[in-house]
């Protein structure tokens, strides 16, 4: 092979593994189990988040179970989620994962019909819009 050749080769090989590097490196990272739509938080099926005033922020835990779990489903992470930016899990009394963010727990309201309802927000004076 010709010395320039080899010489161009070799920048152009190793931009190509760094390159092929940095994306396997994006693809392992994990993605926000949520979004936002008109300024709220959504879940991966469109329907607006809530937080409950009760859930003490940081603390790793939900205080919402049984029938208030019933009325207002936890957004459930697999037990391989990991925490991913203002995102975190915390673990149920029952011992499923639940995803949080900025360690607020975060539920869907079983009233909401479709996406975009935010029926949910102020009930009982402690349920809000979970908002970014």
């Amino acid at each position: 092979m010709h010395t320039a050749s080899r010489h161009f080769l070799r920048p152009t090989l190793l931009g190509t593994l760094l390159a092929a590097s940095i994306l396997v490196g994006c693809a392992a990272m994990g993605s926000a189990p949520a979004s936002v739509a008109n300024g709220v938080l959504t879940g991966p099926n469109g329907m607006t988040l809530y937080t409950f005033d009760k859930d003490m922020a940081g603390s790793g835990k939900s205080v919402c179970n049984g029938s208030c779990a019933t009325n207002w489903p936890p957004l459930m992470a697999s037990d391989s989620d990991k925490a991913y930016g203002d995102y975190s899990v915390v673990t149920r009394d029952d011992g499923k994962k639940q995803w949080a963010f900025k360690g607020k727990p975060l539920y869907y309201w079983v009233k909401d019909a479709k996406p975009g309802d935010m029926s949910g927000d102020g009930v009982n004076k402690v349920w809000q819009v979970a908002k970014p």
